[in-house]
């Protein structure tokens, strides 16, 4: 056990985030560089070392949370890390990314602020990167078997890694110009600096697995080529189908996707625009969705000189107390102030969007919304509510249906679909097609990054198996399993 006494001693404290006037000039993470070090020790010290960790069942990758806590507390950190690497390929990703359902499964959550694993965790494994303790991990022997992964995202990345240490050749295949999928190219820069997705590359590399970019699986190279070359394949596509918003007005210019507009702010700090093609610079902006990814619109909205930021959200405004119906130690919906809130804007629940308004030159300059509320279980619009407020830039960020069906992947493999338009798998992750498996937000449904971390390490098991017969490669999750979240 860390500190015995470390839960009754020790407050909760979080990473130093940057002043708000200077974090919205630049695009740098927000937490103050090095603000962790002096309280990380202590605060792996709260940590109750429970006789059951439910903090194990709240993280989908099950990770050995207690056990890096108590090496983090004795400063052994290479210990630490070795712990942490043991479940989880990434965690510099999901230490800055991930919502910690593990946090709100924390035993000392259910009466006190629970242990702040997220920066545990984070702190750990920069530590190791700064150390020269994260190596490459290069296979003693090939197996002779060939794999490749479709997509570059976190399951991706996560099977194909686990698939090269096996001693497999695994080809990743990413139709962007850039590794990372929406790691890269999805997630603002002051949320993860790129380097951070660089660096693991570099290791992967050095490791074996080979990379191709600019190659879409279905368009670019068919289904029947990429099986002909290879004994397996591991969908990790993503579901990258975005809701859309069918009401009068949104063929209006300036009415995007989010996923239209995150990346070319993304693009910009690559250095491959002096200035992004969307911008919300000087516009009224109005973000639809009230989730992560609306909250990413905002704080690049804020970062290139929005006149206003509006956010919307069609459900009410969450509690911030655990209800009757999300009890400890389930993931529990809370009204929750990310680092792009803190910067400014205001955010609007229990309102739906009627129609845009635009010009004589087709750009939207209004969005037209309504109140409503729930009746008798159904949401339904409120009489006398309407209203209009400006807007110049409309990002849509409500969420994604599943995987693109358009580009022909799909249909060239011959892929059957579950009733929620996700790729259909069995216990291996495999799917009706022999030889092809699925993992991540392609066959589960848009989800959590640490999901996918485990989806991919899971099916990386299925296809060591198929490919030898027998795998010694972990398996954490089952395609049906759902953890302690709701």
């Amino acid at each position: 056990m860390a500190d015995p006494k470390g839960f009754l001693t020790t407050g909760r404290e979080v990473a130093e985030t940057r002043p708000v006037a200077e974090r919205v000039r630049d695009w740098n993470e927000v937490q103050v560089p090095g603000s962790l070090l002096p309280i990380i020790s202590k605060q792996a010290g709260r940590c109750m070392d429970c006789g059951i960790p439910f903090c194990h069942n709240g993280c989908p990758l099950g990770n050995l949370i207690p056990e890096w806590n108590d090496y983090a507390y004795r400063e052994d950190w290479s210990a630490a890390q070795e712990r942490l690497h043991a479940t989880n390929n990434f965690p510099e990703f999901t230490g800055r990314l991930c919502p910690a359902p593990c946090e709100a499964a924390c035993v000392l959550g259910i009466n006190q602020p629970p242990v702040t694993i997220k920066n545990v965790e984070v702190s750990i494994i920069d530590k190791a990167w700064d150390g020269g303790d994260v190596r490459p991990q290069v296979p003693e022997r090939l197996s002779g078997k060939t794999a490749a992964v479709i997509g570059s995202g976190p399951a991706g990345l996560a099977a194909a890694q686990q698939l090269t240490r096996a001693g497999h050749t695994v080809v990743v295949y990413e139709r962007a110009d850039r590794i990372g999928g929406l790691l890269r190219y999805g997630i603002p820069e002051f949320k993860m600096e790129k380097r951070h997705i660089n660096r693991r590359i570099e290791q992967m590399r050095a490791e074996g697995t080979k990379f191709r970019t600019g190659i879409e699986i279905g368009r670019d190279l068919t289904a029947t080529d990429l099986r002909k070359r290879f004994d397996a394949v591991v969908i990790a596509a993503g579901a990258t189908t975005a809701r859309d918003l069918p009401v009068p007005g949104r063929e209006l210019n300036g009415v995007h996707q989010a996923m239209e507009y995150l990346p070319l702010a993304n693009k910009v700090v690559e250095g491959d625009f002096v200035a992004p093609p969307i911008t919300a610079e000087g516009k009224h902006v109005v973000v639809i969705g009230g989730g992560d990814t609306g909250a990413d619109c905002v704080g690049t909205a804020h970062r290139q000189g929005a006149a206003s930021v509006t956010q919307l959200e069609i459900m009410p405004k969450p509690g911030e107390e655990r209800n009757a119906g999300q009890p400890w130690p389930t993931f529990p919906m809370l009204y929750k102030v990310t680092s792009a809130h803190e910067e400014g804007g205001e955010r609007v629940y229990s309102v739906s969007t009627t129609h845009f308004e635009g010009d004589e030159d087709g750009n939207v300059q209004f969005l037209h919304l309504v109140e409503v509320e729930f009746v008798e279980g159904r949401l339904t619009q409120k009489p006398g509510t309407e209203r209009k407020i400006p807007a110049q830039l409309v990002t849509l960020a409500m969420g994604f249906t599943g995987t693109d069906v358009e580009n022909g992947l799909v249909a060239q493999f011959g892929l059957e679909l579950d009733e929620r338009g996700n790729i259909a798998r069995d216990a291996d992750f495999a799917t009706n097609v022999d030889g092809v498996f699925v993992a991540g937000d392609a066959g589960r449904g848009q989800s959590l990054i640490v999901w996918a971390i485990a989806e991919g390490r899971s099916a990386a098991r299925g296809v060591d198996r198929h490919l030898t017969g027998a795998s010694s490669l972990p398996a954490p999750i089952r395609p049906t399993d759902r953890a302690l979240t709701v």
